[in-house]
C-alpha cells in the first residue's frame, strides 16, 4: 500500500504498525534479539527496537555504507528529508553512485528500524542519533562538530548579538532568532562564499586544518588577529576555555555539502592475487587433507595411553605444547590448531580423573572406522561451526593471563561468520582463483566496520585477525588449494560448484603461473553489495557435509597393503598404509621421515618393543614377507633373530626387584659393570641378583646398558608388554559460544508475527466509555466489578459481539485479549480469542474487568 494512504507515523510504533507481515519478518530476522522473548504488541516491540543493547547490536550489523547513511542522518536536521540526506552524501557537486547506492543503503536502515518515517520527514531512532552523533568525548566518524545551536548554547545574550554584527547580520532582539540567522547565513553557500572571502589566509589554513576533524582546537586568552577575526564571526566558538570548535554548518560549508570525506557506496572487490588450473587446486587440497588426517591421527596415538596433564586453570601447559608440536613435526601455532581442531570435534577431552589428563574419547575409536573422506568432512565441519580460535594461543588475557591450548578464554563468537564469509568471498571467485588476503580484509572491514572497530584483540581488529587465521587454517586443513577454494570447500559451504564451467575452457586444462603485477583478471563490480547466503540450517549443513566428502573420496590415496624393505634396514611405505599393517609397522620399526613416502627405520630396541608385546619372531619374519614386494634382507632377518636369541635371557620381576639368569657368567659381568652402580645390584644366588629399585627402572636400565631383558610374572611367565588404550568417559564436542540470539525460523516468525498482531489489536482495539470513569490509559487494564463482568459476558454470548478484558494468568502475568464469548458457566468462559487465534477458557475470577469494543 502507497504512503499516501496512511499519515505520517508519529512515532516508531506507529511505524511499525504500518508495516506488512513480510517487512515485519525481515526485521526479526534481521535483528532476532527482538523476540527473545516475543513482544505483547507492536508498541513494546518498537520500544524494544531502540533500547542501547539492540541498537548498538543492528549497528554492528551494518556495512560501511549504510553506517555512514546513519551516521549523516545523525547530523542531519531532526527529521530530515531525502534530499537533505542525499546532499551530506553525494555533496554539493552529487554523485552518481552514491545517488544510485543510497536508496538500498535506506532501505536497509529502515528495514532494521534504524530509521522511520517517510521521505520528507525521516527520523533517527534516538538511540541511534545519541550513539553517532557527535560529542566532545565520542567523535563522530564524519569528523563534524556540534551545530550552531548546540554550541552557543551557554553563551551569554550579549556575545551572541557581537557575533550576529560581526558576520554582518541585523541585530535581533534575543538570542534564539540571533543563532536562526547565524545558521541560515551558514547554511548560504553564496553568503558564505562572500564572507570566507575576505578572511585572512592565515584564518583560512586554521580552517583548512579543522574542516575534516576533529574539529576542535586550542586557543590563548589573546589569540592572534586571524583567530580574532574567525571567533568574532562566529567561524569558531569556544566550548571550554582555551577550547574552541568549528561548527558543524560552516565545516559543511567547506567540504561543499559532504557530511563524509570519502563515501564508500560500493563494497571493496575481492581481487585475485593468483589463478591455477581446478584440478591442480583440488589435487593439492586433497593432498593437504589427506596430511591434515595423517596429523591428527599421529595427535591421538600419540596421546593413546593418555596425554598430558591439565593445568589447574584449564589447558595445556606450554611445555606440552612444545612436546606436542616436536611430535608432529609443526610449529607450535600449528600444533595448538590441530589440538584445539581434535577437540571440536569431539576427539580428545580431559578424562575427568584425580590427575586430570588429556585422552581419546570413545569417538575417536568410532572415527577411525569411518571412510577417509568422511573423517575428513567431520574435521572439516567441526572447524567451519567452532567458536574456539586456536590463534589466540599464546597471547593474553583481560586479566593479562596466557591463553593456553584447551584452556578457557578462546571462544570468540564471531569465528564461525567470519570463516564462513571469507570462504564465500573465495567461492565468488571463479574456480581456481586464489585471492589476495589485503583485499579480502578490505572487503571484511567494508561489510562491519563498526564490529571491527569495537573488537579489537592487539593492534590489528579481531575479524581481520579471524579472516587471516581462516585462510591459513582452511589451506592446512585441504579446504583450499594454492589458496584457492576447492571443489569439495565449495560444496562444504552449500556453494554451487563452478569448476566443471572453468576447466572446459581451454585456458584452465592445466596449471596457472601467477598472476603478475602487469596481469589481470576478470573482477566484477556491484552497485549494491551481494547477499551474504545464510548459513546452513543442521540438515542442509549435513547435506552439504556428505556431499563434499563424495567430491574428495576419488581424490584421496588408496590405502596399500605393503612396503619396500631395503638392506639398510629401512622399509619406505610409498603411500597411506591400511591401518593392521600401519599398526604393527608402528611397533616394529620408527618412523624416520613422512612425506609422499614414508621410511621406517628398523633398530635393536624397535624389535624388541615387537617382541616385548607378544610377537615371537617367526610371528615377525612371515609379516615382513607378506606384506614386502621384495625380498626381506638378510642384514634385517639377522636383526630380527639376534635380538630374539637375546629378549628373555634375563628375567626381571618384582621382589623390590630382582634378575635372574642360567648363565651366571652373565650375571657377573653386570655386576662387573660401573653403569649398574645406580642400580645397587647385589647376588642372592648363582642365578639371582637383586636390586634396589622397582622393576621397570630396572629393566630401563639394563637395556640401556645393552642387554635385553624381559619383565615376568610371579609365576615366572613373560610379561607381554601390551599398548594400553587409555580413553575418557563418552564426552560430547564443546559447544560454540552463540553470537547473540539465533535467527528465528519461519516457523517461529509466523507465530510471533501472529502474537505481536493479536496483542497489538487488543491493545489499539477502540472501547466504548464504561459509564463515568475517565477514559484508560494506554496498557490499562478495564476494571468492573465481579457481577457486571459476568453480565457483560452473558450479554456478549446472545449477542455475538467482541469484548476487550484484563486477565492476570496463574503466574502473575497481565495481559490485555479481545475475545468473542460463546458459552458461560460454571465460573468460566469459553470464547473466541483474537489474540491467541483460537477458542479458550478462561476462569471468571481471574479477568480484572470488560469493556465493549465501539463500533468502528
Amino acid at each position: 500500500m502507497s504512503q499516501a494512504a496512511h499519515p505520517a507515523p508519529r512515532s516508531l510504533a506507529e511505524a511499525l504498525r504500518a508495516r506488512d507481515d513480510v517487512s515485519l519478518a525481515a526485521l526479526l530476522r534481521s535483528r532476532p534479539d527482538l523476540i527473545t522473548p516475543v513482544p505483547t504488541d507492536l508498541t513494546q516491540l518498537a520500544t524494544r527496537a531502540g533500547t542501547r543493547a539492540s541498537v548498538l547490536r543492528a549497528l554492528e550489523r551494518l556495512d560501511r555504507f549504510a553506517l555512514q547513511t546513519a551516521e549523516a542522518l545523525a547530523v542531519a536536521p531532526d527529521p530530515a528529508s531525502y534530499d537533505t540526506l542525499l546532499g551530506l552524501m553525494a555533496g554539493d557537486a552529487g554523485d552518481e553512485t552514491v545517488a544510485a547506492a543510497l536508496p538500498h543503503a535506506l532501505g536497509t536502515l529502515r528495514e532494521q528500524a534504524l530509521v522511520w518515517g517517510d521521505d520528507e520527514r525521516l527520523r533517527l531512532v534516538r538511540t541511534a542519533r545519541e550513539l553517532l552523533a557527535p560529542s566532545p568525548q565520542h567523535p563522530s566518524p564524519t569528523g563534524l562538530g556540534p551545530s550552531v545551536q548546540e554550541a552557543t548554547s551557554g553563551m551569554s545574550p550579549g556575545r551572541i548579538q557581537e557575533i550576529v554584527t560581526a558576520a554582518g547580520l541585523p541585530s535581533t532582539h534575543d538570542s534564539v532568532s540571533a543563532v536562526t540567522a547565524l545558521t541560515a547565513l551558514f547554511n548560504d553557500r553564496k553568503k558564505m562564499g562572500r564572507l570566507l572571502a575576505g578572511a585572512p589566509e592565515p584564518a583560512r589554513e586554521v580552517l583548512a586544518r579543522l574542516v575534516w576533524g576533529p574539529p576542535y582546537g586550542q586557543v590563548t586568552p589573546d589569540p592572534a588577529a586571524h583567530l580574532r577575526w574567525l571567533l568574532d564571526r562566529g567561524l569558531l566558538l569556544p566550548t571550554a576555555p582555551g577550547t574552541v570548535v568549528l561548527p558543524r554548518e560552516v565545516a559543511l560549508h567547506l567540504r561543499e555539502g559532504r557530511a563524509h570525506r570519502a563515501p564508500e557506496p560500493l563494497p571493496p572487490a575481492v581481487e585475485p592475487a593468483a589463478a591455477h588450473g581446478p584440478q591442480m587446486v583440488d589435487a593439492t587440497a586433497a593432498g593437504q587433507a589427506y596430511t591434515a588426517l595423517a596429523t591428527v591421527e599421529e595427535l591421538l596415538k600419540d596421546w593413546d595411553e593418555g596425554g598430558p596433564a591439565v593445568l589447574r586453570a584449564g589447558g595445556l601447559s606450554v611445555r606440552d605444547l612444545k612436546r606436542t608440536a616436536v611430535a608432529l613435526d609443526v610449529s607450535e601455532p600449528v600444533a595448538a590448531f590441530w589440538v584445539e581442531l581434535a577437540y571440536a570435534a569431539g576427539l580428545i577431552a580431559s578424562d575427568g580423573e584425580a590427575d586430570e589428563r588429556y585422552a581419546a574419547t570413545p569417538a575417536y575409536d568410532e572415527w577411525l572406522e569411518l571412510p577417509a573422506a568422511e573423517r575428513w568432512s567431520r574435521l572439516a565441519e567441526a572447524w567451519l561451526a567452532a567458536t574456539r580460535t586456536p590463534g589466540l594461543v599464546g597471547g593474553r588475557d583481560a586479566k593479562d593471563r596466557t591463553l593456553a591450548a584447551l584452556g578457557p578464554g578462546l571462544d570468540r563468537s564471531a569465528a564461525p561468520e567470519v570463516r564462513h564469509r571469507v570462504l564465500t568471498l573465495l567461492a565468488g571467485l571463479p574456480a581456481g582463483t586464489a585471492p589476495d588476503s589485503e583485499s579480502v580484509l578490505a572487503r571484511l572491514r567494508w561489510e562491519r566496520p563498526l564490529r571491527g572497530a569495537q573488537q579489537r584483540d592487539g593492534d590489528e581488529d579481531l575479524r581481520s585477525r579471524l579472516a587471516r587465521w581462516t585462510l591459513s587454517e582452511a589451506e592446512l586443513l585441504g579446504i583450499t588449494g594454492r589458496g584457492a577454494l576447492s571443489a569439495h570447500g565449495r560444496a562444504l559451504l552449500g556453494a554451487p560448484d563452478t569448476s566443471a564451467t572453468a576447466s572446459s575452457s581451454p585456458e584452465s586444462t592445466g596449471p596457472a603461473e601467477p598472476v603478475g603485477p602487469g596481469d589481470k583478471l576478470p573482477v566484477h563490480h556491484h552497485h549494491r553489495p551481494p547477499a551474504a547466503p545464510a548459513p546452513l540450517s543442521a540438515a542442509e549443513q549435513a547435506v552439504a557435509t556428505a556431499a563434499a566428502a563424495r567430491l574428495l573420496a576419488p581424490l584421496l590415496p588408496e590405502p596399500l597393503d605393503h612396503v619396500l624393505l631395503q638392506a639398510d634396514l629401512t622399509a619406505v611405505a610409498p603411500g597411506p598404509l591400511r591401518r593392521p599393517l600401519a599398526d604393527l609397522l608402528d611397533v616394529l620399526a620408527d618412523v624416520e621421515s613422512k612425506g609422499g613416502a614414508t621410511v621406517y627405520r628398523f633398530t635393536p630396541a624397535s624389535v624388541r618393543r615387537a617382541l616385548d608385546a607378544g610377537r615371537a619372531a617367526a610371528d615377525l619374519h612371515a609379516f615382513l614377507a607378506e606384506h614386502s614386494r621384495t625380498p626381506v634382507p638378510q642384514p634385517l632377518a639377522y636383526l630380527i633373530d639376534d635380538v630374539a636369541r637375546k629378549h628373555g635371557h634375563l628375567r626381571v620381576g618384582a621382589a623390590s626387584a630382582y634378575v635372574r639368569c642360567d648363565d651366571d657368567a652373565l650375571l657377573n659381568e653386570i655386576l662387573a659393570d660401573k653403569r649398574a652402580a645406580a642400580l645397587r645390584l647385589r647376588r642372592l644366588a648363582p642365578t639371582v641378583l637383586a636390586a634396589q629399585c622397582d622393576p621397570a627402572t630396572l629393566l630401563e636400565g639394563l637395556r640401556a646398558m645393552g642387554y635385553a631383558p624381559a619383565a615376568e610374572s610371579a609365576e615366572g611367565d613373560v610379561l607381554i608388554a601390551r599398548a594400553h588404550a587409555h580413553r575418557t568417559p563418552p564426552r560430547t564436542a564443546p559447544e560454540p559460544v552463540p553470537d547473540g540470539p539465533p535467527p528465528p525460523d519461519a516457523t517461529l516468525l509466523a507465530a510471533a508475527i501472529r502474537a505481536i498482531r493479536a496483542g497489538d489489536l487488543a491493545a489499539t482495539a477502540p472501547r466504548k466509555p464504561t459509564g463515568a470513569a475517565a477514559p484508560l490509559a494506554t496498557g490499562e487494564l478495564p476494571r468492573t466489578s465481579s457481577a457486571e463482568t459476568l453480565a457483560t459476558m452473558q450479554a456478549a454470548v446472545l449477542t455475538g459481539e467482541s469484548l476487550w478484558i484484563g486477565y492476570v494468568n496463574a503466574e502473575g502475568t497481565a495481559s490485555q485479549r479481545v475475545i468473542a464469548p460463546v458459552k458461560v458457566e460454571g465460573g468460566f468462559v469459553t470464547a473466541y480469542d483474537h489474540t491467541a487465534d483460537e477458542v479458550r477458557t478462561y476462569p471468571l475470577h481471574r479477568i480484572t474487568g470488560v469493556a465493549e469494543l465501539a463500533e468502528d
